[in-house]
C-alpha cells in the first residue's frame, strides 16, 4: 500500500525579525546579522535583539559583505561600510552623487563599484584605479582568484585587470546584461539578462558561448552550489538550476526545484550541502534537497510580498531572510 508524506515543516524554527522597510539585502557578519533597508538604514540583529543605524542619507541600492562588514551603496553617492558593532564608516562619495548601485567584494579584499558610466576598484593595499565603460556598467563581480573584474553591461561583459594597463577583454552578446557572476574555480562567466535569459562563457584563449533561454520573467537571482556544479536562478515558477560539470550546460537541460504557481524570486544554495533556499514572490519559502528533491517549508505565503534576499551563516545553520514589505527572519536549522 503507497502512503503519502506530509512535507516537513521548519515554521516553528523561524524566529521573525521586523525590519520595518523593503530588504534589499541580508549579510552575516559571524553572530549578528545585517539587513540592509532601502531607507537608508542598516538593522543589526543579534540573539533576538535589534537595532539600527543610519548609513545612508538616501535609499541603499546594493550591499554585499565578506562576513566582517557589510559594503553597501546609495542613492546619495556614496559607499559605505557598517560592521557588527560601532558607527557606519563612509569609504567612498561620488562628487556628483551619482548612485551607487553595483558593488562587490573579492576573498582577499578588494571592492569594486560603480559611478555613471565609470567602474572603480580599490584593491587590498588601497590603491584604486578607474575605468570608463561605454555604456552604463550593471553587475559587478570580482573573480574568486586574482584581481580581475567582470562588468556586465549593453552588448555583453568586460572582464577587467585593474592592475595593469591592458585594456579590458569584452566578452560581446547582443542584449542588455544586467547582473554577472564568476563560478567558484574561475572557468564560466554567467550573466542575466533583461531578454528573459542567462548567457555564459567558458574561458580560455578562445571563449565560448553558453545560452540558457525559456526563462518567463528576468532571472535575477543567481546561487552556485558550494562545490561549484550547479547554478540556481530565478525568473520561473521553479528554481531553474544549471548543470556546470565539465564543459558546462550546452546540450543539457536544467533541472526544477520547488515548482509552485508562483515566481521565483531569491535562490540560495546551502555553504556545505545540495540544498536549496527558495523564495518566491507571494512570500514563501522552501528548502530542497537536490539529492532526492524533498521540500521543507519554511515559511508560507502569508501575503503578497515577496522575498528579497537571502543569507546563509558562514556554518550553513543559519538562514535569515527579507521580503519587500519589511519582514524577515532566521531559521536555526535543526538538522539537514
Amino acid at each position: 500500500m503507497n502512503t503519502i508524506t506530509k512535507p516537513v515543516s521548519l515554521r516553528e524554527h523561524v524566529v521573525p525579525v521586523e525590519a520595518g522597510a523593503h530588504v534589499v539585502a541580508a549579510h552575516w557578519l559571524k553572530t549578528t546579522l545585517a539587513l540592509a533597508l532601502a531607507d537608508g538604514r542598516v538593522l543589526r540583529w543579534r540573539d533576538g535583539t535589534a537595532e539600527t543605524v543610519e548609513a545612508h542619507a538616501g535609499g541603499i541600492l546594493c550591499a554585499t559583505g565578506d562576513g566582517e562588514r557589510l559594503i553597501s551603496g546609495g542613492d546619495d553617492g556614496r559607499m559605505v561600510a557598517t560592521g557588527a558593532d560601532g558607527e557606519p564608516a563612509e569609504l567612498a562619495k561620488d562628487p556628483k552623487r551619482r548612485w551607487i548601485d553595483a558593488v562587490t567584494l573579492s576573498p582577499t579584499g578588494s571592492i569594486a563599484w560603480n559611478t555613471g558610466k565609470t567602474v572603480n576598484a580599490c584593491d587590498d593595499k588601497g590603491r584604486v584605479r578607474s575605468l570608463d565603460v561605454t555604456t552604463t556598467p550593471q553587475g559587478l563581480v570580482l573573480a574568486p582568484k586574482g584581481y580581475r573584474l567582470a562588468i556586465a553591461q549593453m552588448n555583453g561583459v568586460s572582464l577587467w585587470y585593474p592592475n595593469t594597463e591592458a585594456k579590458p577583454e569584452f566578452l560581446e552578446w547582443k542584449g542588455s546584461h544586467l547582473d554577472v557572476t564568476w563560478s567558484p574555480d574561475g572557468r564560466f562567466v554567467v550573466s542575466s539578462m533583461q531578454e528573459n535569459a542567462l548567457h555564459g562563457w567558458r574561458l580560455g584563449e578562445k571563449p565560448s558561448h553558453m545560452r540558457m533561454t525559456g526563462y518567463p520573467a528576468k532571472p535575477r537571482s543567481l546561487s552556485w552550489s558550494h562545490d561549484g556544479l550547479w547554478l540556481a536562478s530565478s525568473g520561473a515558477d521553479a528554481a531553474i538550476i544549471w548543470p556546470f560539470q565539465g564543459e558546462g550546460p550546452t546540450g543539457k537541460a536544467p533541472r526544477e526545484c520547488g515548482a509552485r504557481h508562483a515566481k521565483v524570486t531569491r535562490v540560495a544554495f546551502h555553504p556545505k550541502a545540495l540544498v536549496l533556499a527558495i523564495g518566491y514572490d507571494d512570500g514563501c519559502i522552501l528548502l530542497v534537497r537536490l539529492t532526492d528533491a524533498s521540500e521543507l517549508l519554511v515559511r508560507p505565503a502569508l501575503r503578497d510580498s515577496g522575498i528579497t534576499a537571502f543569507a546563509w551563516d558562514k556554518l550553513g545553520k543559519r538562514l535569515a531572510f527579507g521580503t519587500e514589505d519589511g519582514a524577515a527572519g532566521v531559521l536555526t536549522l535543526p538538522a539537514l
